[in-house]
């Protein structure tokens, strides 16, 4: 039997909206836009697990922080991906473009 005083134990919001910015992270992360997500995520996710350990006990939401930020680091590494192969089409794209054909009475 718990103690009147004792808190019941409750989910923490930052664990819940780390986990969910993560998920929000790897879903956009191909468009660019899961940048904002992903490091709004990985800020949250720090303060859970500093709030998580002063909780002593009576808040949980551990395994969501891990897997938010675990998440939110794919959403990143996709952002990344996407941002290297937009440069290197650019690249490739200026490469091959052919050069500009002036006409013969032109020096």
């Amino acid at each position: 039997m718990r103690h009147p005083e004792d808190p019941d134990p409750v989910r923490d919001s930052k664990a819940s909206a780390t986990f969910w910015l993560g998920v929000l992270a790897v879903v956009t992360g191909v468009t660019i836009g899961g940048l904002v997500p992903a490091t709004v995520a990985l800020v949250l996710g720090a303060q859970a697990r500093r709030e998580l350990s002063e909780g002593a006990g009576w808040r949980q939401g551990g395994r969501l922080v891990v897997a938010g930020e675990r998440l939110a680091w794919v959403g990143l590494g996709l952002a990344a991906a996407a941002i290297v192969t937009a440069v290197v089409i650019g690249l490739v794209r200026m490469g091959s473009a052919p050069a500009h054909d002036f006409p013969p009475s032109i020096n």
